[in-house]
């Protein structure tokens, strides 16, 4: 029988992203998803009262903002897939800490730990490892991957609610982590020597000069571009995190009603469809172009939400916009810094922008809160808007600088 010859450039870059996208899954969904599932089994166990469970996660997200700058430079100075397989390693070894906690503490250490983990396994280290390997093919690659790993909540949500009924919440960390150790692990091991392999056989390298270097922008504005793009995604991400953690509630709030979880569950496909569609179309056009779009929706959602409620035809609207900023911004926070500043330094500005967003996005379901106390839904709702307008904005910076590159 004669062997396969080598894996073509189209091919490895097609069983990269499709590894990519399972350890995506596996990395969300056990890291994230399942903790809202779960949440409530851990408040009855140590007695606490669930916002407490909740604010755990907050004060995690914050230490994973912190911690992210440092996770990109082992990036670009280690090699993603290795990072990302330490990463799984550790992760696993969290959940088993939240998974044997004997009091509060060690639980609130335990999910801290595990945020700590995230940055080195999650979309910031799989976008890192497209930039790496995948040359000019690397924006589409993200895009593929974004469609794929967009399914982990889809996943795991029902997956870790069937679990609850013939296993404890323990238990069920245990096998999460499980599945960090055995099958993520194992899959970015995978990933390393697909990639070594290619550079052998004289395949896409990691060469500081290459994808998005050649239509970067000149170095005098990449520091000033730099900040405005983390200030920006900061600005964007602090209205989703605030309406997204709270969307339910919000909608009750608002008189949506016994309709508020069919209206929330519009979302998760909005995100989908448009990740599809700037697939189709989006090919050819710069990545500023998709995160303008993405930045003035958001707010959009927010004003059509206040202005329509009670009505449920204006709170499907809002799911709807709601889904599709959310799954651009996805796309573009991977693609919009590589089209920017090129791949050198590459994981170093995605944990900057991560670090900015996650920190903004920790304070943001607070913040809402507060304000609905203060002002009622529909004005809160209007003053997260403006927050939202103003990263829209910060972008229309970005694009001015851009077009001026491009014109001189």
């Amino acid at each position: 029988m004669r062997s396969r010859g080598p894996l073509r450039a189209p091919q490895r870059g097609t069983v990269a992203v499709w590894l990519l996208g399972l350890s995506q899954i596996i990395g969300y969904g056990t890291l994230y998803y399942a903790y809202a599932i779960l949440a409530p089994e851990m408040a009855r166990t140590f007695d606490w009262p669930l916002p407490w469970i909740f604010a755990a996660l907050s004060l995690a997200l914050l230490a994973g903002g912190i911690v992210s700058p440092f996770a990109g430079r082992c990036l670009d100075r280690y090699g993603s897939a290795r990072v990302m397989a330490c990463g799984s390693v550790a992760a696993a070894g969290a959940l088993l800490l939240i998974a044997s906690a004997p009091t509060g503490a060690v639980l609130v250490a335990g999910v801290v730990a595990l945020q700590l983990c995230s940055p080195f396994v999650e979309y910031n280290a799989a976008f890192a490892y497209l930039a790496e390997s995948e040359g000019q093919a690397a924006p589409r690659r993200i895009v593929h991957l974004t469609l794929i790993a967009g399914f982990a909540s889809t996943l795991f949500w029902p997956l870790t609610d069937s679990l609850l009924t013939v296993l404890d919440w323990r238990s069920i960390l245990v096998f999460y982590a499980g599945l960090n150790l055995f099958v993520a692990m194992p899959v970015h091991l995978a990933l390393r020597r697909l990639q070594r392999r290619s550079a052998e056989r004289g395949a896409q390298t990691i060469a500081p000069a290459a994808v998005g270097d050649d239509t970067a922008l000149p170095l005098h504005v990449q520091g000033q571009a730099l900040w405005m793009v983390v200030i920006g995604f900061a600005l964007s991400g602090f209205l989703f995190s605030a309406i997204s953690t709270q969307m339910v509630p919000l909608l009750a709030s608002l008189g949506i009603g016994t309709a508020s979880v069919m209206v929330a569950a519009l979302f998760g496909p909005a995100q989908v469809f448009v990740r599809f569609a700037n697939l189709a179309g989006g090919a050819g056009r710069h990545p500023i172009e998709a995160t303008l779009a993405a930045c003035a929706v958001l707010p959009v959602a927010a004003v059509v939400l206040a202005a329509t409620a009670p009505a449920t035809a204006g709170a499907a609207a809002f799911a709807i916009l709601l889904g599709f900023g959310s799954g651009l911004t996805s796309i573009v926070r991977g693609t919009l810094p590589l089209a920017l500043f090129g791949r050198s330094g590459y994981g170093a500005r995605l944990g900057k922008i991560s670090s900015a967003q996650l920190v903004s996005s920790a304070a943001a379901p607070v913040v809402l809160s507060s304000l609905i106390e203060l002002f009622g839904p529909g004005p809160a709702l209007g003053l997260i808007a403006a927050i939202g307008a103003a990263g829209f904005l910060v972008f229309l910076g970005v694009a001015r600088l851009r077009r001026q590159s491009v014109a001189a």
